[in-house]
């Protein structure tokens, strides 16, 4: 059973250290230790010490865009039912274990990645036990069939609800139409999630979660050999794997407007294409930019076109999601069913402006300020750091990519910026999808 006196030393001193602001390794220059194992594992770590805890996450490619198509979805079960049982424990047990350790056990599937996840104190009785708990829930899942069963009937059962949802259904149509036959523009359906079967999360786990391709990250108050050995534990008796198959670059999707009926009030509207991959030359110029074509909320160009000068939308976002290849570049609001075309042109022509003549020196000089200024709030956690350092290790950036950041940014100027968006953002590849608004009806007798 967890040490009682240990935890409650250790709460009370992590609330004095967030009081006090301790444990903030942000402020400073972010000392990221990189090595391989045998295996293969890349190893990315950095001390902590402010606090008596670990953060540790394994990193896999085995997000949904590895997926076979016909069985969109896998992924994420399999991610899903990692701590459904192992051989020695069943599921209700392995959450007994891991409370009783005082640790945090967590796993996913993104697109491009499944993460396993551990936060525990660094206390060696607690860590010990805790990684050795982890390694085996990684090593030895069994996916019992009557939890598959379950997990998969409360899938379909969301994803029925979803799909009334116009908000989720112009998700799916935008990322189907920007992607095409691209792993990324699949969807799980219910017919995909009927078709997985326990075989299938096996073979996933043992092709997918490999010592050889894992990208182990490491944030706390251990030293670098007590790290190493978290990672030799983590990886030990995992499949050795080989290196997964490249994604493809997306094809381009031709300019379009799709329309599907749904009986809201409201249109909900996404425009984009693909943009941006993780390491991208023009990562820094896009980013920057579209905080001020829609990412910087009410002080966007969009915002104030869009919502504060005609009304149209409450909300008007532009956003660019970075992966391994090209993610998507997405404008999106909604709007009554009656003025969508006329919110859509004002998108559009917004758009078309800041593509040509990119943002003002002030406008520019705001987004730095506030990207800037506002980064060590990005790392002021543990946490926060973790997910950072994971972005390093399993993209394969500089070890020196949060250092140089603030730098890249400020040292950009109104032409990288503008060159970047004429070059990246293409009118001929603009998709564009409305979901709903027939729902609006006008005032004058209740026609539409």
């Amino acid at each position: 059973m967890i040490d009682l006196p240990r935890l409650m030393g250790f709460l009370r001193t992590a609330s004095v250290a967030l009081l006090c602001g301790v444990a903030m390794p942000a402020m400073s220059a972010v000392d990221i230790e990189q090595w391989t194992l045998p295996s293969g594992a890349r190893v990315n770590f950095v001390r902590a010490d402010a606090l008596p805890m670990v953060d540790v996450q394994v990193d896999f490619p085995a997000g949904s865009a590895y997926s076979p198509g016909r069985k969109a979805g896998l992924a994420g079960m399999v991610a899903g039912l990692l701590d459904a049982g192992t051989s020695r424990y069943d599921e209700n047990a392995l959450a007994d274990r891991f409370a009783d350790l005082g640790a945090q056990f967590g796993a996913s599937a993104g697109t491009d990645r499944a993460s396993v996840s551990l936060r525990v104190l660094s206390s060696e009785t607690e860590r010990t036990a805790a990684v050795a708990l982890m390694a085996e829930v990684m090593r030895d899942p069994v996916f019992p069939v009557a939890i598959l069963d379950r997990e998969r009937g409360r899938a379909i059962i969301g994803l029925q609800e979803a799909e009334t949802q116009p908000g989720y259904l112009v998700d799916r149509a935008f990322m189907a139409e920007i992607y095409g036959t691209h792993p990324y523009g699949a969807s799980a359906s219910e017919a995909s999630l009927k078709s997985i079967t326990q075989g299938d999360l096996v073979s996933f786990h043992r092709r997918y979660y490999a010592s050889g391709v894992a990208s182990i990250s490491i944030v706390g108050d251990v030293d670098r050999a007590q790290a190493d050995r978290i990672a030799r534990v983590l990886t030990d008796g995992l499949p050795e794997g080989r290196p997964s198959v490249a994604l493809p670059s997306p094809v381009m999707p031709d300019a379009k407007l799709l329309r599907i009926d749904n009986p809201s009030a409201q249109a909900h509207i996404a425009i984009g294409m693909p943009g941006l991959r993780r390491d991208d030359p023009d990562y820094y110029a896009l980013l920057t930019g579209n905080y001020v074509l829609g990412g910087g909320g009410f002080v966007s160009r969009l915002m104030k076109e869009v919502r504060e000068k005609r009304g149209f939308a409450y909300s008007v976002y532009s956003h660019f999601s970075p992966h391994r290849v090209a993610g998507p570049f997405r404008i999106g609001l909604q709007t009554r069913g009656r003025q969508t075309d006329e919110a859509i042109e004002v998108v559009r022509q917004t758009l078309a402006d800041f593509i040509d003549q990119g943002p003002s020196e002030d406008e520019l000089a705001a987004a730095k300020a506030n990207i800037v200024n506002g980064f060590g709030l990005r790392l002021d956690s543990n946490a926060k750091l973790l997910g950072y350092v994971s972005v390093i290790g399993f993209f394969d950036l500089p070890l020196d990519w949060l250092t140089e950041y603030p730098k890249a940014v400020q040292a950009l100027t109104v032409d990288d910026v503008r060159d970047a968006f004429k070059r990246r953002v293409l009118p001929q590849h603009l998709v564009t999808v409305v979901v709903g608004g027939s729902g609006d009806v006008a005032d004058d007798g209740g026609r539409p």
